[in-house]
């Protein structure tokens, strides 16, 4: 979802920057343009890191005697985090 986010910042910053020949007096359309692209970059390389990073799994096993019954009972517990 970021990266294509970011795609499509850097896509409308270039069409305002090099695409459109609009002067309006308000606002610079140039410098929003450049703006969107380096926000959409930055998007771009968190998307990018969150993707790399490793994924952590705790797994613990515990085996105890039940009293009532005299068996034994295994209980594993994994936690999935990230």
């Amino acid at each position: 979802m970021s990266i294509g986010l970011g795609i499509f910042l850097i896509a409308i910053g270039a069409i305002l920057t090099f695409a459109l020949n609009v002067s309006v007096d308000v606002v610079n359309l140039d410098l929003i343009g450049w703006i969107l692209m380096g926000a959409g970059l930055v998007v771009v390389i968190i998307g990018i890191a969150l993707l790399t990073r490793k994924r952590r799994t705790v797994a613990t096993s515990r085996v105890d005697v039940d009293p009532a019954t005299g068996s034994r009972v295994n209980t594993t517990e994994r936690d999935d985090t990230l």
